[in-house]
């Protein structure tokens, strides 16, 4: 048998029972439709993140108190709640070679009210002058917190633009009066939207001065973050290095009580994570694909009993073992490659959708089409082999006499 040939009993053997082979390739169409879709939303979500951690500034330290142990998060060296770094700590970071500046914060969570009645729960942070430069943030009007007010315990506050609509609407926010645990403040500037993750991002934020935010608001002399902008990008290692060498010789141990932590490394734990999210979930939408694969050998099972007499005929009239064996083969594989077709499409159409409806930016990779068809001929032929060796093994005499 010839190329042709095969084309043509194939199809005319797919087609005369309709139903029974789309109900079969719908179990292909939804594995590798769902595979697909997982990939690329997957991959959208990582680029997503890569994004926003990227937009924070891509030469930024930051320094956390209390050490990193594994499975334990941030701890305080044996020493109860982590509060290791000190206002003073500033001064000495500062005189470090390449560091370009430090933004240090110090933030809590409070009910914040405003004069058009409405409130919201949100974290305010303690920050200096210097915090838009390192975090990479811009003003979308009024002005930030002056040296000033960061000096003399002002009551300035900067929000971000969840909170401003939260408590404004769409209301002019700046000049207006807020109240944090009890203490107004004038509202002088306001944070362009940044977008993001997470509930502590800029845009779902409170700025305050950080001398306000110790000595009024929090009562607290410790910071909770120093955030550090290096001058160059090459040398963050060489800086983080010095930071954590002259940050444990002002504090006098011997292992570090503090954290530093850079965006690569906030970046490759993340992208694990999801990586390994991703994984898992298309692993789930893989046993489908599995389940398909059983459906298709059933089938092909079904039709080797019902065609016993034709193969029983075919092999009478001169046709052999590997011609009865590539003609059931191949309509295995044609069953897995219009499943594996229709699936692409149907994970496309997935990952289009929620494009569409901003849920997220998805991805759909060339990797994870590949790999979609390569499972569906694997499984045409690995589900396929089975019932196409069966139907090539028969007796042609016992198949002629069969019922």
């Amino acid at each position: 048998m010839n190329f042709s040939d095969i084309f043509k009993e194939t199809y005319i053997s797919l087609a005369a029972n309709k139903v029974r082979s789309g109900l079969t390739v719908l179990g292909i169409v939804i594995g590798i439709g769902s595979v697909i879709a997982m990939i690329s939303i997957g991959e959208g979500a990582k680029t997503q993140i890569q994004t926003s951690i990227e937009d924070l500034g891509s030469n930024l330290l930051t320094i956390f108190p209390g050490v990193v142990q594994p499975g334990r998060g941030i701890v305080s060296s044996g020493r109860g709640s982590a509060q290791t770094l000190k206002n003073e700590d500033i001064e000495t970071i500062t005189e470090i070679e390449g560091v370009a500046a430090i933004a240090p914060e110090i933030s809590r969570r409070f009910q914040i009210t405003a004069a058009t009645g409405n409130n919201t729960n949100t974290t305010v942070t303690g920050v200096e002058t210097n915090y838009l430069f390192v975090r990479n943030l811009k003003l979308a009007d009024g002005f930030f917190i002056t040296d000033s007010a960061a000096r003399g315990l002002g009551r300035e506050a900067v929000l971000g633009s969840t909170v401003a609509k939260d408590l404004f609407g769409e209301n002019d926010p700046i000049g207006q009066s807020i109240r944090i645990n009890r203490v107004n403040f004038k509202v002088t500037g306001l944070l362009a939207a940044k977008g993001g993750f997470g509930f502590s991002g800029p845009d779902d934020m409170v700025l305050v001065p950080l001398s306000t935010m110790q000595k009024i608001l929090a009562g607290a002399d410790y910071l909770s973050t120093i955030s550090v902008s290096v001058a160059d990008k090459d040398r963050m290692n060489e800086v983080r290095d010095n930071i954590n060498y002259e940050l444990a010789k002002k504090h006098r141990v011997d292992e570090p009580d503090f954290s530093i932590i850079s965006q690569e490394d906030i970046l490759g734990t993340l992208s694990q994570v999801i990586n390994t999210f991703t994984i898992f979930l298309a692993s789930i939408a893989g046993i489908s694909l599995l389940v398909g694969g059983i459906g298709i050998m059933n089938m092909m099972l079904t039709t080797v009993t019902e065609r016993t007499r034709e193969i029983g005929l075919r092999k009478a009239i001169g046709a052999t073992k590997s011609d009865i064996n590539r003609q059931f083969l191949a309509e295995a594989v044609a069953l897995t490659f219009v499943g594996g077709f229709l699936g692409v499409a149907m994970g496309w159409v997935i990952a289009f959708t929620v494009t569409s409806l901003e849920i997220i930016q998805t991805s759909v990779s060339l990797y994870s089409v590949f790999l979609a068809f390569g499972v569906s001929a694997a499984i045409g032929i690995i589900f396929g082999y089975y019932p196409a060796r069966r139907a090539a093994s028969l007796n042609p005499i016992e198949a002629l006499r069969y019922e």
